[in-house]
């Protein structure tokens, strides 16, 4: 006798079944891994149960059915991983796009190339009291519009080009490219600042005061040359070296060289525990120069001395003529500890002049000051300003930004040789003194709102009238990104 087959679904209703089951599940192999898994799952233990039912381990059409099904799930899962690696591939070559409280950056992938766009603006309000010049006149003045293009175009080329909007016209501040051969040896070539006033070389967002002291009068501004310039991280020391057209006092140079003269600045500055956590570690100090031949006459070669309200009160007559040797020195220092921040420097620049008559000098003049400056709201002082107030302005009251209270006193002394051949006692000062208070507002690390009292007192050579003196009311709305 033969065993009668047990009750239940027929061996061709099974695999019917079965395939039916499997063919229904096909279109999830598109849906993803997780799916093509699941799917994997569900065939396995159909395969189980029908193995079990029939009691054989040869092929059957439903096992060939699975295979078909197990061989579309390869093709589909070897697509998805061939598309995954072609997008990572292109993730891994595109650019990276970002943009920050400090502005917009694009960098390349591999992070060689790099472009930032950046910029200021400045809207000063401004009000004399005391001054008889014709220039100190009650105004608002958009003082700077500056956007900036920086960046780095691989590992050894860097560049900058800063524009000015504001005025009548458009200008250049700063064009220049950077050949950074080593952190301690780097080519600047183009127009920039060259290394020799404190306050000047400082960004013009980050000044403790709405605009530079006398000091900065007899610095040269932007000038077009060429610079090497270093730093040794590890004693703290930078230095920078450089050949140029020639700037006169206080002001920027030409686009051309006007007198086929050049001038050399250099500049050591040593910050020796800057990279510890001693009370020291904001204290640096340094010497500037310059040294140069000039030779023509006019507000190219010889200065125009203004006050911190941008009055000029110091100019020779329009017969004299730079003549000879042009030298700066510049002793400087600056030290910031927690909320305290000091800033000092004194300049004597020396010129040789002549008259159209033939009566010569050799003439000196100098000027130094004191800055100081007090965080009220406890963030930390710096040579840039408040980076970062530690609770941002916000209109519900959370937050109130950083207050920095600052205070100034210079003093610049024409040498008295100057009068009255080569300046006109009745007519110029033989030396200002200023001193200036100033409340800076810091509402975010973007948006900065000044205030300024200053006066400045004059005085004449021998029995000339002095002018009177210059008070002055300047506030500022500032945004720097």
């Amino acid at each position: 006798m033969f065993p009668q087959p047990q009750s239940g679904p027929s061996r061709p209703l099974i695999r019917n079944l079965l395939a039916i089951a499997i063919l229904a599940a096909m279109p999830l192999a598109h849906a993803g891994d997780n799916e093509n898994d699941e799917l994997r799952a569900r065939i396995a233990a159909l395969e189980q149960r029908l193995a079990a039912l029939e009691g054989r381990t040869a092929p059957t059409a439903a096992t060939a059915d699975v295979d078909a099904v197990d061989q579309r799930l390869r093709v589909v899962e070897r697509k998805q991983e061939l598309q995954a690696e072609a997008d990572a591939t292109r993730a891994a070559s595109a650019p990276v796009l970002a943009l920050a409280d400090k502005g917009l950056s694009v960098k390349s992938a591999n992070g060689d190339l790099e472009v930032k766009v950046r910029g200021l603006i400045q809207g000063d309000f401004r009000h004399y009291g005391g001054a008889t010049s014709a220039s100190a006149l009650d105004s608002f003045l958009l003082r700077r519009v500056e956007p900036t293009l920086e960046g780095s175009w691989g590992k050894l080329i860097g560049f900058r080009i800063n524009a000015q909007l504001a005025g009548d016209s458009a200008s250049i501040n700063d064009a220049y490219v950077d050949l950074k051969f080593d952190p301690r040896a780097t080519v600047r070539v183009g127009k920039f600042k060259p290394a020799v006033g404190l306050e000047r070389l400082q960004s013009s967002n980050a000044t403790s005061s709405i605009e530079l002291g006398l000091p900065s009068e007899l610095a040269p501004g932007r000038d077009i040359g060429a610079q090497l310039q270093g730093d040794f991280s590890g004693i703290g020391l930078g230095y920078a070296v450089g050949l140029f057209n020639g700037a006169p006092d206080g002001r920027d140079g030409l686009t051309t060289n006007p007198d086929g003269d050049f001038e050399l600045a250099a500049r050591v500055f040593i910050e020796p525990w800057r990279d510890s956590v001693s009370a020291l570690s904001g204290l640096g100090f340094g010497l500037a120069g310059s040294r140069g031949d000039k030779h023509g006459t006019g507000n190219n070669f010889l200065p125009r001395y203004r006050t911190p309200g941008q009055v000029q009160f110091f100019n020779y007559r329009s017969t004299v003529l730079a003549a000879g040797e042009h030298t700066r020195l510049s002793p400087q220092a600056y030290y910031y500890g927690g909320r305290l921040g000091l800033l000092a420097e004194y300049i004597d620049s020396k010129q040789d002049v002549r008259t159209a008559t033939g009566d010569t000098a050799s003439l000196n003049n100098s000027a130094w000051q004191v800055v100081a400056g007090w965080v009220l709201t406890g963030e930390d002082a710096s040579y840039r300003g408040v980076l970062k107030p530690a609770h941002a302005f916000t209109l519900d009251g959370s937050g109130w930004g950083a207050l920095e209270l600052v205070g100034r006193y210079g003093h610049l002394s024409i040498d008295e040789d100057a009068f009255p051949l080569f300046a006109d006692a009745a007519a110029v000062a033989s030396s200002a003194r200023s001193w200036g208070l100033g409340l800076n507002w810091y509402l975010n690390s973007n948006v900065k709102l000044v205030a300024n009292y200053a006066r400045t007192a004059f005085d004449a050579f021998g029995t000339a009238t002095p002018r009177k003196d210059e008070q002055l009311f300047f506030t500022r709305a500032q945004l720097s990104f």
